[in-house]
């Protein structure tokens, strides 16, 4: 079933289905039917996004790159871990609510992924996830500092050169949602604080 823009879920207008090209709410139809049949809800930026809805098609397809296994070189929960730092730094509500949702399904540790949204300092983590929250840290709160030094840290824990390449990518790319996400004011969904939260 096709999804219908009935929300008023941000401060723009509702997306307007007449508006769409069907092929692109094809592709928000079939991640729609994917939310709510392993989450039992539907993150609201797809009720939100389709206003523009090649914008937003573009955006998915630099997710995609970014975060499919088989053709990157970190590890997703790495890469989100990441997101959890600069979205912390950067104070965006939204995509902590859905990255640290996201996080504690993977790892099955709420308690961490939670210390790692308040203050990653204070996280148990290995010296490699160390350098990538200090590397996110340091891109997002100090661009104008950003030297080769940033590299050299890395390396010095063991990352090769592409996985430094998309570390700075997910860098950008979690930067730049967090700006336009909280920009537009999208209201996090009330399923993401309590989803992935009790383990057995």
């Amino acid at each position: 079933m096709s999804y219908e823009y009935d929300e008023q879920l941000s401060n723009l207008q509702k997306p307007n289905k007449d508006e769409i090209d069907p092929e692109n709410q094809k592709v928000f139809d079939k991640n729609v039917e994917f939310m709510q049949e392993n989450w039992g809800f539907i993150n609201n930026l797809f009720k939100v996004l389709p206003l523009n809805d090649k914008q937003y098609i573009g955006f998915l397809k630099l997710k995609e790159s970014l975060f499919d296994e088989e053709t990157t070189y970190l590890s997703t929960i790495d890469k989100e871990m990441m997101g959890l730092v600069i979205s912390s730094t950067n104070g965006c509500t939204y995509c902590l609510t859905t990255h640290g949702d996201i996080l504690r399904g993977l790892t099955k540790n709420p308690a961490w992924v939670d210390t790692l949204t308040y203050n990653y300092r204070i996280a148990k983590l290995t010296d490699k996830q160390r350098a990538l929250c200090d590397f996110a840290y340091f891109a997002t709160a100090k661009p104008r500092e950003i030297d080769k030094d940033q590299v050299e840290k890395l390396r010095a824990v063991g990352f090769n050169d592409h996985e430094i390449l998309e570390a700075s990518f997910v860098v950008g790319f979690f930067n730049y949602t967090n700006r336009w996400v909280s920009s537009i004011g999208v209201i996090p969904n009330p399923g993401h604080f309590n989803h992935n939260r009790n383990f057995k």
